[in-house]
């Protein structure tokens, strides 16, 4: 008599195995860490040694409460398009096909992708921040804080990930991920991290505000500082989540067709 394995428990497990083996790519393989921790690290010195001051003089915070959370979140989604660049080529050598055709479940390698993307983000997030410290950040939240202030960037880079996926696996090569990237990031620093939104004309000011980067850099700027930012935390968490109805379907179809045809092309 055989015992059938729960699907769940099967899903996790294998996902759990392609997320350590991403994880162990891009250690051997280091594009990846280098661009999710060294370039935004090197942004968040440099541009707290140039700018720092001339943000305390106009708004009379640190600006390290808001580069911070800026260059996590700009390193998360550098990181993500960086391990994207590879997707294209796995789908012309038959990688996503081989994988395919497994005896695992069929999601496993696309949340297996999610989960490695996850643990990388977290991973620099507490780095950056930790840089941070190092240049005088004093972070005034709990611990609860704090967590909720490592994993708000993992929650958007998830997102993020989707939508690369969706490009990449339909692409003929990483050049087109070049069009989601540069508005995405633009976004990022666009948002009241970096500059401060007041210093800017003031007809900038209603499209900085109402796009989807503010509301989550406010967030963790804020629990930084020792606050709860509900309103700012609950407007990120709808982004999110309708970000993530409309990219998701997009990106299991996009990684079905790319399995399901068979590899190299023609």
């Amino acid at each position: 008599m055989t015992t059938n394995t729960p699907l769940r428990s099967s899903l996790v497990s294998e996902s759990l195995v392609f997320a350590g083996q991403l994880l162990t790519h891009w250690r051997r393989a280091p594009v990846v860490p280098i661009q999710s921790v060294l370039f935004p690290t090197f942004l968040l010195i440099t541009y707290y040694l140039l700018v720092g001051k001339s943000i305390m003089r106009i708004t009379g915070t640190d600006s390290l409460y808001g580069l911070v959370p800026t260059c996590a979140i700009a390193g998360a989604f550098s990181g993500a398009l960086a391990a994207g660049l590879t997707l294209s080529l796995e789908r012309d050598g038959g990688l996503i096909s081989q994988m395919w055709v497994l005896p695992v479940h069929r999601a496993s390698a696309m949340t297996g992708r999610l989960l490695a993307e996850a643990v990388r983000t977290l991973a620099s997030t507490a780095v950056i921040t930790a840089v941070g410290v190092g240049l005088g950040l004093r972070f005034h939240g709990n611990w609860l804080a704090l967590l909720l202030f490592l994993f708000v960037p993992v929650m958007v880079v998830i997102v993020f990930a989707m939508a690369v996926i969706a490009l990449a696996v339909r692409a003929k090569d990483g050049t087109v991920l070049i069009w989601l990237g540069l508005p995405a990031i633009t976004a990022v620093f666009a948002s009241s991290g970096s500059p401060p939104v007041e210093s800017l004309p003031s007809w900038m000011w209603p499209l900085l505000r109402f796009q989807p980067m503010e509301p989550i850099v406010e967030t963790m700027r804020t629990l930084a500082r020792g606050g709860f930012p509900l309103v700012p935390l609950l407007i990120g968490v709808l982004w999110t989540v309708v970000g993530a109805a409309i990219v998701g379907p997009l990106a299991v179809r996009g990684y079905r067709a790319a399995a399901e045809s068979g590899g190299a092309r023609g």
